[in-house]
Protein backbone atom coordinates (compact mmCIF):
# COMPACT_ATOMS: atom_id res chain seq x y z
CA UNK A 1 0.00 0.00 0.00
CA UNK A 2 1.56 3.69 0.83
CA UNK A 3 4.30 2.50 2.32
CA UNK A 4 5.67 1.24 -0.69
CA UNK A 5 4.85 4.80 -2.20
CA UNK A 6 5.89 6.99 0.55
CA UNK A 7 9.07 8.67 0.31
CA UNK A 8 10.91 5.99 2.73
CA UNK A 9 9.87 3.36 0.42
CA UNK A 10 9.95 1.28 3.30
CA UNK A 11 7.62 -0.20 6.43
CA UNK A 12 7.90 2.10 9.19
CA UNK A 13 8.56 0.57 12.43
CA UNK A 14 5.34 -0.58 14.31
CA UNK A 15 3.21 -0.09 11.19
CA UNK A 16 0.58 -3.31 10.65
CA UNK A 17 -0.49 -1.77 7.52
CA UNK A 18 -4.07 -3.80 7.47
CA UNK A 19 -4.61 -1.79 4.20
CA UNK A 20 -5.10 1.48 6.45
CA UNK A 21 -1.74 2.78 5.66
CA UNK A 22 -2.96 6.52 6.65
CA UNK A 23 -2.60 5.81 10.36
CA UNK A 24 0.61 4.82 10.52
CA UNK A 25 1.87 8.06 10.36
CA UNK A 26 4.53 7.95 7.55
CA UNK A 27 2.30 10.74 5.59
CA UNK A 28 1.84 14.41 6.72
CA UNK A 29 -1.50 15.36 7.91
CA UNK A 30 -3.11 11.54 8.09
CA UNK A 31 -6.73 12.02 9.21
CA UNK A 32 -7.53 8.30 11.19
CA UNK A 33 -9.77 6.36 9.13
CA UNK A 34 -12.14 4.72 12.20
CA UNK A 35 -14.74 3.40 9.74
CA UNK A 36 -11.79 2.04 7.23
CA UNK A 37 -12.68 -1.47 9.33
CA UNK A 38 -16.55 -1.17 9.83
CA UNK A 39 -19.30 -2.52 6.76
CA UNK A 40 -21.52 -0.34 5.85
CA UNK A 41 -25.40 -1.79 6.10
CA UNK A 42 -26.84 -3.43 2.80
CA UNK A 43 -29.05 0.06 2.09
CA UNK A 44 -26.40 2.34 2.58
CA UNK A 45 -23.95 3.06 -0.81
CA UNK A 46 -20.60 4.20 0.10
CA UNK A 47 -19.70 8.16 -0.81
CA UNK A 48 -17.79 8.72 -3.54
CA UNK A 49 -15.71 11.24 -2.97
CA UNK A 50 -12.24 10.31 -1.64
CA UNK A 51 -9.35 12.88 -0.29
CA UNK A 52 -6.25 12.76 -2.71
CA UNK A 53 -2.79 14.04 -0.78
CA UNK A 54 -0.25 15.66 -3.05
CA UNK A 55 3.35 17.40 -2.53
CA UNK A 56 3.62 18.30 1.57
CA UNK A 57 0.60 18.83 2.87
CA UNK A 58 -1.78 19.73 -0.13
CA UNK A 59 -5.20 18.01 -0.23
CA UNK A 60 -7.54 18.35 -2.45
CA UNK A 61 -11.43 16.51 -3.04
CA UNK A 62 -12.00 14.09 -6.30
CA UNK A 63 -15.26 12.50 -7.56
CA UNK A 64 -15.07 8.77 -7.87
CA UNK A 65 -17.30 8.73 -10.97
CA UNK A 66 -15.85 5.22 -12.37
CA UNK A 67 -16.45 3.53 -9.23
CA UNK A 68 -12.84 2.49 -8.60
CA UNK A 69 -11.96 -0.05 -5.69
CA UNK A 70 -9.49 2.33 -4.26
CA UNK A 71 -7.48 2.11 -0.64
CA UNK A 72 -5.58 4.62 1.64
CA UNK A 73 -2.37 5.05 -0.29
CA UNK A 74 -2.69 4.33 -3.86
CA UNK A 75 -1.76 6.05 -6.54
CA UNK A 76 -4.65 7.71 -8.72
CA UNK A 77 -4.11 10.00 -11.74
CA UNK A 78 -6.64 13.10 -11.08
CA UNK A 79 -8.19 15.68 -13.81
CA UNK A 80 -7.14 19.31 -13.54
CA UNK A 81 -8.17 21.87 -16.19
CA UNK A 82 -4.48 22.30 -16.93
CA UNK A 83 -3.90 18.67 -17.76
CA UNK A 84 -4.00 15.69 -15.08
CA UNK A 85 -2.40 15.36 -12.04
CA UNK A 86 -0.92 12.09 -9.88
CA UNK A 87 -1.49 12.10 -6.22
CA UNK A 88 -2.37 9.84 -3.20
CA UNK A 89 -4.83 8.82 -2.14
CA UNK A 90 -5.41 9.76 2.20
CA UNK A 91 -8.92 9.18 3.09
CA UNK A 92 -11.98 6.72 1.50
CA UNK A 93 -15.49 6.09 2.63
CA UNK A 94 -18.23 8.52 4.69
CA UNK A 95 -15.20 10.32 6.37
CA UNK A 96 -14.10 12.64 3.58
CA UNK A 97 -18.03 13.90 3.88
CA UNK A 98 -17.26 15.39 7.14
CA UNK A 99 -13.77 16.64 5.88
CA UNK A 100 -15.31 18.10 2.57
CA UNK A 101 -17.94 19.80 4.96
CA UNK A 102 -15.72 21.20 7.25
CA UNK A 103 -12.83 22.63 4.75
CA UNK A 104 -15.26 23.77 1.78
CA UNK A 105 -18.75 23.69 3.40
CA UNK A 106 -19.93 21.11 0.64
CA UNK A 107 -21.48 17.58 1.13
CA UNK A 108 -22.55 16.28 -2.26
CA UNK A 109 -19.59 15.48 -5.21
CA UNK A 110 -21.53 17.12 -8.01
CA UNK A 111 -18.91 19.87 -8.85
CA UNK A 112 -15.61 18.22 -7.87
CA UNK A 113 -13.22 16.95 -10.12
CA UNK A 114 -13.15 12.94 -11.00
CA UNK A 115 -10.78 10.28 -10.60
CA UNK A 116 -9.59 9.45 -14.02
CA UNK A 117 -7.66 5.90 -13.26
CA UNK A 118 -5.30 4.26 -10.83
CA UNK A 119 -2.02 5.69 -12.05
CA UNK A 120 0.07 3.20 -14.02
CA UNK A 121 3.53 2.61 -14.40
CA UNK A 122 4.34 5.36 -16.89
CA UNK A 123 2.17 7.82 -14.80
CA UNK A 124 4.19 7.19 -12.05
CA UNK A 125 7.48 7.42 -13.74
CA UNK A 126 6.30 10.42 -15.61
CA UNK A 127 5.92 11.78 -11.83
CA UNK A 128 8.65 10.88 -10.64
CA UNK A 129 10.89 12.70 -13.38
CA UNK A 130 8.46 15.84 -12.74
CA UNK A 131 9.61 15.37 -8.91
CA UNK A 132 13.38 15.13 -9.55
CA UNK A 133 13.55 18.16 -11.37
CA UNK A 134 11.94 20.42 -8.83
CA UNK A 135 15.35 20.91 -6.64
CA UNK A 136 17.08 22.24 -9.37
CA UNK A 137 14.22 24.38 -11.28
CA UNK A 138 14.10 26.14 -7.75
CA UNK A 139 17.76 27.08 -7.59
CA UNK A 140 17.33 28.71 -11.00
CA UNK A 141 14.25 30.94 -10.26
CA UNK A 142 16.01 31.79 -7.37
CA UNK A 143 18.67 33.24 -9.16
CA UNK A 144 16.24 34.69 -12.00
CA UNK A 145 14.68 36.31 -9.08
CA UNK A 146 18.06 38.24 -7.38
CA UNK A 147 18.51 39.44 -11.13
CA UNK A 148 15.29 41.13 -10.86
CA UNK A 149 15.86 42.39 -7.71
CA UNK A 150 12.69 40.95 -6.10
CA UNK A 151 12.45 40.70 -2.47
CA UNK A 152 11.05 37.81 -2.38
CA UNK A 153 12.37 34.05 -1.16
CA UNK A 154 10.84 31.24 -3.69
CA UNK A 155 10.98 28.25 -0.98
CA UNK A 156 9.16 25.30 -2.62
CA UNK A 157 8.49 24.14 -6.28
CA UNK A 158 5.72 21.57 -7.03
CA UNK A 159 5.43 20.32 -10.52
CA UNK A 160 2.21 18.87 -11.63
CA UNK A 161 2.12 15.14 -12.44
CA UNK A 162 2.59 15.39 -16.34
CA UNK A 163 5.11 17.70 -16.24
CA UNK A 164 3.13 20.44 -17.93
CA UNK A 165 2.87 22.65 -15.22
CA UNK A 166 4.63 24.78 -11.90
CA UNK A 167 4.16 26.27 -9.15
CA UNK A 168 6.26 27.74 -7.18
CA UNK A 169 5.42 28.97 -4.00
CA UNK A 170 7.17 32.25 -2.46
CA UNK A 171 7.21 34.62 0.50
CA UNK A 172 7.55 38.37 0.62
CA UNK A 173 7.05 41.26 3.04
CA UNK A 174 5.49 43.03 0.38
CA UNK A 175 3.36 43.28 -2.84
CA UNK A 176 5.90 42.23 -5.70
CA UNK A 177 5.77 42.50 -9.47
CA UNK A 178 6.58 39.43 -10.85
CA UNK A 179 5.38 39.63 -14.17
CA UNK A 180 9.15 39.57 -16.06
CA UNK A 181 9.93 36.45 -14.16
CA UNK A 182 6.95 34.83 -15.00
CA UNK A 183 8.32 35.59 -18.61
CA UNK A 184 11.89 34.31 -17.74
CA UNK A 185 11.15 31.11 -16.12
CA UNK A 186 8.41 29.98 -18.78
CA UNK A 187 10.96 30.36 -21.53
CA UNK A 188 13.76 28.93 -19.09
CA UNK A 189 11.66 25.66 -18.19
CA UNK A 190 8.78 25.44 -21.31
CA UNK A 191 6.22 24.59 -18.82
CA UNK A 192 3.47 26.86 -17.43
CA UNK A 193 4.34 28.92 -14.21
CA UNK A 194 1.92 29.92 -11.49
CA UNK A 195 3.68 31.77 -8.69
CA UNK A 196 1.67 31.42 -4.73
CA UNK A 197 2.22 33.63 -1.98
CA UNK A 198 2.09 32.23 1.52
CA UNK A 199 3.11 32.91 4.70
CA UNK A 200 5.61 32.33 7.05
CA UNK A 201 4.14 29.50 8.95
CA UNK A 202 2.86 27.70 5.31
CA UNK A 203 6.39 28.10 4.48
CA UNK A 204 7.69 26.06 7.63
CA UNK A 205 4.88 23.47 6.65
CA UNK A 206 6.12 23.22 3.08
CA UNK A 207 9.91 23.02 4.21
CA UNK A 208 9.24 20.87 7.43
CA UNK A 209 12.19 20.96 10.01
CA UNK A 210 12.82 20.20 13.53
CA UNK A 211 11.25 21.92 16.80
CA UNK A 212 13.50 22.75 19.77
CA UNK A 213 11.32 19.92 21.43
CA UNK A 214 13.06 17.52 19.07
CA UNK A 215 10.83 16.15 17.37
CA UNK A 216 9.08 17.19 13.80
CA UNK A 217 7.36 20.58 13.19
CA UNK A 218 3.52 20.13 13.80
CA UNK A 219 2.57 22.40 11.32
CA UNK A 220 4.46 19.79 8.94
CA UNK A 221 3.00 16.57 10.80
CA UNK A 222 -0.85 17.35 12.00
CA UNK A 223 -2.05 20.69 12.64
CA UNK A 224 -4.08 21.59 9.78
CA UNK A 225 -4.94 25.26 10.60
CA UNK A 226 -3.03 28.44 12.07
CA UNK A 227 -4.24 30.21 14.76
CA UNK A 228 -3.10 33.40 15.91
CA UNK A 229 -0.78 33.69 18.85
CA UNK A 230 -0.24 36.37 20.56
CA UNK A 231 2.43 37.83 23.42
CA UNK A 232 -0.53 37.57 26.01
CA UNK A 233 -0.57 33.55 25.91
CA UNK A 234 2.95 33.52 27.30
CA UNK A 235 2.19 36.08 30.11
CA UNK A 236 -0.65 34.10 31.25
CA UNK A 237 2.07 30.64 31.25
CA UNK A 238 4.68 33.17 33.39
CA UNK A 239 6.68 32.76 30.77
CA UNK A 240 10.00 35.47 30.21
CA UNK A 241 9.13 37.65 26.93
CA UNK A 242 12.25 36.43 25.03
CA UNK A 243 11.49 36.47 20.90
CA UNK A 244 14.66 33.73 20.61
CA UNK A 245 12.77 30.91 22.81
CA UNK A 246 9.44 32.11 21.57
CA UNK A 247 9.67 32.12 18.15
CA UNK A 248 9.56 29.12 15.99
CA UNK A 249 11.43 28.21 12.95
CA UNK A 250 8.80 30.13 10.58
CA UNK A 251 9.70 33.13 12.81
CA UNK A 252 6.40 34.16 14.53
CA UNK A 253 5.07 32.91 17.51
CA UNK A 254 5.39 28.94 18.25
CA UNK A 255 1.73 27.95 17.60
CA UNK A 256 2.50 25.11 21.09
CA UNK A 257 2.07 28.48 23.32
CA UNK A 258 -1.67 27.71 22.64
CA UNK A 259 -1.81 24.00 23.91
CA UNK A 260 -1.73 24.42 26.98
CA UNK A 261 -3.50 27.97 27.39
CA UNK A 262 -6.89 27.14 28.50
CA UNK A 263 -5.36 25.12 31.62
CA UNK A 264 -3.35 28.41 32.44
CA UNK A 265 -6.22 30.29 32.24
CA UNK A 266 -8.72 27.70 33.85
CA UNK A 267 -5.92 28.03 36.76
CA UNK A 268 -5.45 31.65 37.26
CA UNK A 269 -9.60 31.66 38.36
CA UNK A 270 -8.33 30.64 41.95
CA UNK A 271 -5.87 33.35 41.97
CA UNK A 272 -6.55 36.82 43.07
CA UNK A 273 -5.71 40.67 41.63
CA UNK A 274 -2.49 40.84 41.16
CA UNK A 275 -2.85 44.42 41.85
CA UNK A 276 -4.18 44.21 45.36
CA UNK A 277 -2.05 45.17 48.25
CA UNK A 278 -1.26 42.79 51.61
CA UNK A 279 -2.36 44.93 54.22
CA UNK A 280 0.00 44.55 57.19
CA UNK A 281 1.27 46.52 60.41
CA UNK A 282 4.64 46.43 58.26
CA UNK A 283 3.48 48.49 55.44
CA UNK A 284 1.46 47.14 51.94
CA UNK A 285 3.17 43.81 50.49
CA UNK A 286 3.73 44.19 46.48
CA UNK A 287 2.92 41.60 44.12
CA UNK A 288 6.51 40.06 42.06
CA UNK A 289 5.65 36.93 40.68
CA UNK A 290 3.27 33.47 40.93
CA UNK A 291 3.69 29.92 41.01
CA UNK A 292 0.59 28.13 38.97
CA UNK A 293 1.63 24.59 39.89
CA UNK A 294 2.81 25.15 43.31
CA UNK A 295 -0.44 27.60 44.19
CA UNK A 296 2.37 29.84 45.37
CA UNK A 297 2.59 33.89 45.40
CA UNK A 298 5.63 35.96 46.27
CA UNK A 299 5.62 39.49 47.81
CA UNK A 300 7.87 42.03 48.99
CA UNK A 301 6.91 45.06 51.22
CA UNK A 302 7.09 48.37 49.36
CA UNK A 303 9.86 49.60 52.22
CA UNK A 304 12.35 46.47 51.25
CA UNK A 305 11.63 45.77 47.99
CA UNK A 306 14.24 43.23 47.45
CA UNK A 307 13.10 41.15 50.52
CA UNK A 308 10.93 38.59 48.64
CA UNK A 309 8.56 36.28 50.74
CA UNK A 310 6.55 33.40 49.34
CA UNK A 311 3.00 32.14 50.61
CA UNK A 312 0.51 29.83 49.57
CA UNK A 313 -2.41 30.79 47.54
CA UNK A 314 -4.74 29.84 50.86
CA UNK A 315 -3.08 32.47 52.89
CA UNK A 316 -3.12 35.38 50.09
CA UNK A 317 -6.66 34.94 49.61
CA UNK A 318 -7.34 34.52 53.64
CA UNK A 319 -5.25 37.26 54.19
CA UNK A 320 -7.16 39.66 51.33
CA UNK A 321 -10.37 38.45 53.12
CA UNK A 322 -9.36 39.68 56.30
CA UNK A 323 -8.50 42.93 54.17
CA UNK A 324 -11.41 43.59 53.41
CA UNK A 325 -13.63 43.47 56.91
CA UNK A 326 -10.31 46.48 57.79
CA UNK A 327 -8.63 44.23 59.67
CA UNK A 328 -4.78 44.56 59.18
CA UNK A 329 -2.76 40.87 59.65
CA UNK A 330 0.72 41.52 61.52
CA UNK A 331 2.89 40.28 58.62
CA UNK A 332 3.67 37.68 56.25
CA UNK A 333 7.12 36.54 57.75
CA UNK A 334 5.41 34.00 59.74
CA UNK A 335 3.52 32.42 56.74
CA UNK A 336 7.07 32.15 55.26
CA UNK A 337 7.72 28.50 56.25
CA UNK A 338 4.47 26.95 55.95
CA UNK A 339 5.55 26.97 52.13
CA UNK A 340 7.40 23.77 51.54
CA UNK A 341 8.82 22.58 48.65
CA UNK A 342 10.09 19.05 48.57
CA UNK A 343 13.07 18.67 46.24
CA UNK A 344 13.04 14.79 44.32
CA UNK A 345 15.74 12.79 45.68
CA UNK A 346 17.87 11.30 42.92
CA UNK A 347 19.14 8.05 43.42
CA UNK A 348 22.38 6.30 41.71
CA UNK A 349 20.72 3.35 40.92
CA UNK A 350 23.88 2.07 38.29
CA UNK A 351 25.91 2.48 41.02
CA UNK A 352 28.73 4.29 39.05
CA UNK A 353 29.12 8.13 38.89
CA UNK A 354 32.29 8.11 36.46
CA UNK A 355 31.44 9.60 32.78
CA UNK A 356 34.58 7.11 31.77
CA UNK A 357 33.67 4.30 33.59
CA UNK A 358 33.23 2.72 30.34
CA UNK A 359 36.69 3.86 28.67
CA UNK A 360 38.97 1.26 27.75
CA UNK A 361 41.24 1.71 30.74
CA UNK A 362 45.10 2.06 29.52
CA UNK A 363 47.89 -0.72 30.77
CA UNK A 364 51.37 0.93 30.06
CA UNK A 365 51.67 1.08 34.12
CA UNK A 366 51.32 -2.74 33.88
CA UNK A 367 53.12 -3.74 31.16
CA UNK A 368 56.30 -1.18 32.68
CA UNK A 369 56.03 -3.35 35.88
CA UNK A 370 55.91 -6.55 33.98
CA UNK A 371 59.45 -5.52 32.70
CA UNK A 372 61.19 -4.48 35.53
CA UNK A 373 60.17 -7.65 37.36
CA UNK A 374 61.68 -9.69 34.13
CA UNK A 375 65.02 -7.47 34.48
CA UNK A 376 65.11 -8.65 38.35
CA UNK A 377 64.53 -12.47 37.31
CA UNK A 378 67.44 -12.61 34.64
CA UNK A 379 70.57 -14.49 36.19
Amino acid sequence: MSCNNCSSNKLPGGCRNNGLCGISGCNKLTVVDWLGNISLPEANVRFGGVEVRFKNARKEFFRNENNLKLYIGDIVVVQLPEGHDVGVVSLTGDLVKVQMNKKTGLVTTNTLPIILRKASNVDVEKWEKAKSRESSTMFEARKKALELNLSMKISDVEYQGDGKKATFYYTAEDRVDFRELVVKLASLFKVKIELKQIGMRQEASHVGGIGSCGRELCCSTWLTDFKSVSTSAARYQQLSLNPEKLAGQCGKLKCCLNYELDGYMESLKEFPDTNKKLKTEKGNALFQKMDIFKRTMTYAYASEPGNFITISLDEVLEIIRLNKKGEIVPGIENKKDQVRVDLPLFKNVVGQDSLTRFDAKSGKKKRRNFSKRKKRKAP
